[in-house]
């Protein structure tokens, strides 16, 4: 099978997962389960990658605070790679979010939120949005009873999510139930183990967001 199918998410940003939470100096979970384990990089290097990773590379100023153009950057960098995405798409996220009534940051972390491959991630029916997506891509879900294979697919108050009929006697979606069980999910969705269903309930709100993500700075960041 080509590479995109066996590793999508460094495919995506052509570098591996670890050096991506290295450089944001943060764990993002991109790995799922191996992110909460000793094998896990960021545990071993908690610096960032390359020549210059323990010595903050050049984005600090010479007094040795980071400047506001580096710090817009990272936030913007930060949440680009939590999602899983091309600076393009992202960009055309906060465009639309632009054009939407009320809080611009709060509108894109909405949008992102909404996306296909989040919800099946956030329903615990993947142990991250990398596997979300490939999982997607490759058909195993339902939304509103038709089959979508799009992973940005945004989301509405009221559509169900379902694992597909062809797809639930696999042995992943067979072994979910006891899986999925242990992990928890935000108030905004609701789910159904027995059925392997879910449903978008509402938007959600600020404080049902990843609170480490700053979408002020990456407000800021596009308004230069």
């Amino acid at each position: 099978p080509p590479r995109s199918t066996l590793f999508p998410y460094t495919t995506l940003f052509r570098s591996p997962a670890c050096k991506l939470c290295r450089r944001e100096g943060e764990k993002l979970f991109l790995k799922g389960e191996r992110c909460f384990t000793a094998k896990c990089a960021f545990e071993r290097r908690s610096f960032a990658p390359g020549q210059h990773g323990k010595s903050g590379g050049r984005s600090r100023s010479a007094t040795g605070r980071a400047s506001d153009y580096a710090r817009q950057l990272r936030a913007k960098q930060k949440a680009r790679r939590v999602y899983g995405m091309m600076e393009r798409q992202f960009r055309r996220y906060y465009e639309v979010a632009l054009k939407r009534r009320g809080l611009t940051g709060l509108n894109l972390l909405q949008i992102l939120e909404s996306r296909l491959d989040n919800v099946v991630f956030r329903l615990g029916f993947a142990t991250s949005r990398a596997q979300a997506r490939l999982l997607v891509t490759h058909g195993h879900f339902t939304v509103n009873g038709r089959r979508t294979d799009v992973p940005s697919m945004l989301l509405e108050g009221g559509d169900v999510i379902e694992v597909r009929e062809g797809s639930s006697d696999g042995t992943y979606f067979k072994e979910l139930k006891d899986v999925a069980e242990k992990r928890t999910f935000p108030a905004w969705l609701n789910r159904d183990l027995k059925n392997l269903t879910g449903t978008v309930q509402r938007l959600p709100e600020r404080a049902e967001i990843d609170g480490n993500l700053e979408e002020q700075l990456i407000v800021e960041f596009y308004s230069r």
